[in-house]
Formats: C-alpha cells, sequence, structure tokens
C-alpha cells in the first residue's frame, strides 16, 4: 500500500514568524530594486504593465508559495498549512504605485513605506510586487514583499531568484499547466496531523532511548541558547522600546570590494566589518540622544541560514543566530572592528541551532516568548547580511541597477539592519520605528563615517 504524502505544514521555525501577525508586527520582508525602466515605459512615461505581467507569469511555477495560500484549520486538525489558490490573478500582485515628485532617494523610501503599511491580503498568495515610476533618468523601482513565512533572507533571494534573468531578452521557463487542488478534507487533515504527532513521539522515544546522543547535540547546542537566554542582559538604551505600526527606512550605499579589502588588512571578514559600520552608526545615534558611550556595549542578533539547499533552490526558513556584543564604547573604529572580529572568531565555531528548535517547536514555548518579547533584554538589535547576485540580473527586461534588502522590527527591536551583496555593491538598509526612533539618518550617517574611516586605515600602510 503506498505511503500517503504529508500535506504542505508550515514548519516550526515558519509558524515562529507567523506567530508576528498575532501580536500586532509586520512580517513582511523583501527588497528594494531600481531598474533602468528605458524598456518598461512607453512614450508618455507610464509602465506597461501588462507586458511586465506576461514576462514573469511563466516563472511562478518555480516559486510554489507565490500560487498558494495560507490555511489555518481549525482546532485540532493542526497547524497552519499551504493549499493551492483556486485562481491568481496577476493585476492584485503585480502593480503600480508612482513615486511622488521630485522622484528622489527620499520620496523613493516614502512610496515603500507606504506600501509596508499595508498588510498583505492572506484571502490571496502572500506576496506583491509594486512597479515605482516616477524617478529621474527613466528609473524605476521594483518593491517586492512577501510574508516572512514564506521565506527567510537567504530563501527571499531564491524568490527574486527565480523572476530574473541574467540577460535581457532570456527566453522564459516552459511552464506547467497548473491545476490547483482541492483544499484537504477536514478527515485528511485530522489524519495527517495525527501522523505527524505520532513522528514526533517516536522522535521523543528515540531520543530518550539514545540519550548519549541526545545529550551530545544538546551540549552542542547549547552554548547558542546561552547567548540569547542566560547570558548577561543586554544593557538598556533607547533602542529597546515597545515598537508601533509606523516605519522608517534609511540606506546606505557601499562597495563590496572595498569592504573585502578593509577585512583583509584587519584581519576579519566581510561581516566583522558591516558589524563595526552598524557598531559605528549606533555610536552616533546614541551619543546624539545624549547616552553615556563609555564603555558601553549592545548586543546585535546576527542571524544566519541553516540552508544546506544550493542558494538558488532555498526554500522556507532555517534561521539561526549568533549573538555578537558590539563595543560602542570605544571611540576607535579600528579597536572596534579588532574587539568584534576576535569575537565573531570565538563563536562562529559554536553549533547554531535553527530557530525553530528546542521550545521553540512547540507553539506554546513560541507564545509564551512572544509574550515576554516587548519586554525582552537579551538583545538590543538585529542585523542580516546575505550574499546576493554577483552578476548584474535582468527583470522583465529591465537591468537591474541596485538592490536593497527589506526587514521589519517587532518587539521591543526599534532598529533592524539589512545588507546586502550585489554585483559588486554591498548595501545596507536600516528599518526603524517611526517614533521610538526618528532619527534613522543619524545611524546611517554614522556608518557612512565609520565605513570612510576603516577605509582609510585599509589605504594606509602598516608601519
Amino acid at each position: 500500500m503506498a505511503k500517503t504524502r504529508l500535506l504542505d505544514r508550515l514548519t516550526a521555525s515558519d509558524l515562529f514568524l507567523l506567530m508576528w501577525d498575532d501580536y500586532g508586527w509586520s512580517s513582511d520582508i523583501g527588497g528594494l530594486a531600481v531598474l533602468d525602466g528605458a524598456n518598461l515605459l512607453d512614450s508618455g512615461g507610464r509602465v506597461r504593465i501588462d507586458a511586465v505581467r506576461e514576462q514573469l507569469e511563466p516563472r511562478l511555477h518555480l516559486v510554489p508559495r507565490f500560487q498558494q495560500l495560507l490555511y489555518r484549520p481549525r482546532l485540532g486538525l493542526g497547524w497552519p498549512l499551504w493549499v493551492d489558490a483556486p485562481t491568481l490573478d496577476l493585476a492584485d500582485h503585480i502593480r503600480i504605485h508612482s513615486v511622488a515628485a521630485p522622484g528622489g532617494q527620499a520620496q523613493l523610501l516614502a512610496a515603500c513605506q507606504d506600501l509596508a503599511a499595508r498588510r498583505l491580503d492572506p484571502a490571496r498568495p502572500l506576496w506583491e510586487l509594486w512597479l515605482l515610476p516616477g524617478l529621474p533618468h527613466q528609473r524605476v523601482g521594483a518593491y517586492l514583499r512577501l510574508h516572512h513565512a514564506v521565506a527567510d533572507g537567504a530563501a527571499a533571494l531564491a524568490v527574486l531568484g527565480a523572476l530574473l534573468d541574467q540577460a535581457p531578452g532570456a527566453p522564459a521557463p516552459a511552464a506547467p499547466p497548473f491545476t490547483p487542488a482541492p483544499v484537504p478534507a477536514p478527515s485528511r487533515l485530522l489524519a495527517d496531523n495525527l501522523c505527524r504527532r505520532r513522528a514526533e513521539l517516536g522522535r521523543g522515544w528515540s531520543g530518550l532511548t539514545h540519550l548519549g546522543r541526545t545529550t551530545r547535540q544538546a551540549r552542542r547546542a547549547l552554548p547558542a541558547w546561552r547567548e540569547v537566554l542566560t547570558e548577561r542582559p543586554a544593557p538598556h538604551t533607547s533602542l529597546n522600546r515597545p515598537v508601533g505600526t509606523g516605519r522608517r527606512l534609511a540606506i546606505i550605499r557601499g562597495g563590496l570590494d572595498v569592504t573585502k579589502q578593509i577585512a583583509h588588512a584587519h584581519g576579519a571578514t566581510v561581516n566583522d566589518v558591516v558589524l563595526a559600520a552598524v557598531a559605528g552608526g549606533l555610536r552616533e545615534l546614541l551619543g546624539s540622544r545624549g547616552e553615556d558611550l563609555p564603555g558601553l556595549v549592545q548586543r546585535a542578533m546576527v542571524t544566519i541560514s541553516r540552508h544546506e539547499e544550493q542558494p538558488g533552490h532555498a526554500r522556507g526558513n532555517k534561521p539561526g543566530w549568533m549573538m555578537v556584543p558590539l563595543p560602542l564604547g570605544e571611540p576607535d573604529p579600528v579597536r572596534r572592528l579588532e574587539l568584534i572580529a576576535r569575537e565573531t572568531a570565538t563563536r562562529k565555531h559554536q553549533a547554531r541551532p535553527e530557530a525553530g528548535s528546542g521550545i521553540f517547536r512547540f507553539a506554546a514555548g513560541q507564545r509564551a516568548w512572544y509574550r515576554h518579547f516587548p519586554r525582552q533584554r537579551s538583545v538590543n538589535l538585529v542585523v542580516t547580511n546575505v550574499a546576493g547576485p554577483p552578476m548584474p540580473k535582468y527583470l522583465a527586461g529591465a537591468p537591474l541597477l541596485e538592490l536593497f534588502p527589506m526587514m521589519p522590527v517587532m518587539g521591543n527591536l526599534t532598529l533592524v539592519v539589512a545588507v546586502l551583496s550585489y554585483a559588486g555593491q554591498l548595501n545596507f538598509t536600516a528599518t526603524a520605528d517611526r517614533d521610538a526612533c526618528p532619527d534613522a539618518e543619524v545611524f546611517t550617517e554614522g556608518v557612512r563615517s565609520a565605513l570612510g574611516d576603516l577605509t582609510r586605515s585599509a589605504l594606509v600602510p602598516a608601519s
């Protein structure tokens, strides 16, 4: 008898991110691209939106979640799952939002802020692509947003990659016919849920019967959990306040080659340089707020992808983390970099469990954490750094000139920093709570200043 295939349920890590919605925090991630829109605009400067939809539609099968709904069964029938959308109208997902005059960076980011404030419609697949005309020199913004339950940073890049081409005019992949399957019947959901519960009990029993193996696994993961749950509480600063619903965006353009040069000159990594620049930005931000800087250390949760697939095939959420102390009290940017590099060199050799593991494998454990989240003292901010495409890409035939990542704020983390490399660029996006962090530009100026100082240090010959 053939074995019944399990339904496409959310994983524990997916559920952990879905629960943001239940506590009122935006859970959308994505990216902002700037395109050369010469081939996207008609003679009147309007986006040829039908042509864009026509070019992207054959690619949707490469991202199954773009044709699926998130379905929440009633109590007793198991965790949420992905089901096929009975219909899909691309006019609901690929749309236009003009940038206000004069079409500069401030207006582009304001347009993204407005769009990010709108919740994705749960009655549709949880993604949108907004084309943003109105920029100078026939450039067009493209803002892709999707629910965090669909993907983490690495998987979101795979999603974006499915929509992009390596050359203009590349033929679209052949799309198989899409016949949506019906929503599983309650009896099927119940059977699937019972099957999963039996499998969970089996894993638990196996852990008890192989106690030595279980103990070794727990011992390997313990340092990472200790970093979050039992290390000294993060110093209290104005960075940690309950967040509201408004957002502010600020971006920083950087170069990957010069960042590598800095890292090489100081025996560090690119991620160390990113963290040192972030520390410089935080020092500037908190100093401008009149906070005491001598001896101040802030704790950054650095996300780590645990995907084992090829970069272009990553799916879902498999996030890990590393806690890194940022020595804001150190005034010398080079010394800050050295201190950070020393910490990461020690910590990166520790096992990094997935976020949806341990007590967070269970919905009750996740809810307990979220109730505590607006008052947590484990972390001051989140920093994520993802390697993007090394070569230029094209969207619907339009060259992709720049790419900036987008991440949400949540709990009492009023500032989240996302970093992405693309075609020689290394671009930062700061997402801040509008009310608790209205001065995000002070942070970004501090990051630019720190990168400038580190660049000059790398160019000075050793004495």
